[in-house]
């Protein structure tokens, strides 16, 4: 009981940063699902969950949402997706963790601390670039937030835009990467089935709780909270990962 305690406050957190921010249920919970169930079906998990809470959120961004940059991201996930299964058949769980965990405190570096050096690009080959590595990193560690965010950067999307905007994505994300590991053989997924309504539940509090809070709290702030949690999160991973490799 006491790990779905834990996973109902991490999913409210990581639910309610989501719609203050534009991103945070995958950052937020991903690294300690891959600790919970293991960093083959815990992010499998988190693959189905996202999904759910990015329809749910779309339905209250819906009218800010960039339809044509949905479109062309969406439409190149799979070419990421795909690789990232196949490494997944064949990487040790312990090396998987760590690489999950890895990957997660890169693309967060990155995003932190390089925002600022990363030039201004327009036209479809970013576009495209961005939906291929999010592809990927979604599959392997289900987090796509990441690369889509450098891209925005360099595209200069209004920070409205941008929120809304990622949720249809996270959506086509999230199914793509859950039926391309199971068409692989790359991922099983047998969990408790407590997870699922409790999951829902503690997303529509998030949910609710990040269209109030988003009315007080700065959109940037709550990012910087999705971001130093995540970044705590993939430090487990990757700490849990070496230690079963010793």
């Amino acid at each position: 009981m006491l790990y779905l305690a834990l996973l109902f406050l991490i999913l409210i957190i990581g639910s309610c940063l989501q719609r203050v921010s534009g991103m945070g249920l995958g950052l937020v919970a991903g690294p300690f699902l891959a600790v919970f169930f293991g960093p083959v079906e815990g992010i499998l998990v988190i693959n189905v969950l996202a999904f759910i809470n990015a329809a749910m959120t779309t339905l209250t961004v819906r009218k800010y949402v960039d339809w044509c940059k949905v479109a062309l991201i969406s439409s190149v996930l799979i070419f990421g997706s795909v690789p990232a299964a196949l490494l997944i058949r064949v990487v040790s769980p312990g090396v998987l963790q760590v690489l999950v965990g890895g990957l997660l405190l890169v693309a967060l570096a990155v995003v932190t601390f390089g925002q600022s050096r990363i030039p201004r690009a327009s036209g479809r080959i970013p576009a495209v670039t961005a939906g291929v590595v999010g592809g990927f990193m979604n599959t392997l560690a289900g987090i796509a937030g990441p690369a889509i965010t450098v891209y925005a950067q360099m595209a200069r999307w209004d920070q409205r835009t941008y929120a809304a905007t990622l949720q249809p994505i996270f959506m086509v994300a999230g199914a793509i990467s859950f039926i391309i590991k199971l068409l692989m053989a790359a991922a099983t997924l047998h969990v408790d089935w407590r997870i699922w309504p409790v999951g829902v539940a503690a997303m529509l509090i998030g949910i609710g709780s990040g269209i109030i809070v988003s009315k007080y709290v700065a959109k940037k702030q709550a990012r910087r909270i999705a971001l130093a949690l995540a970044a705590g999160g993939g430090l487990i991973a990757v700490v849990r990962g070496a230690m079963s490799l010793v």
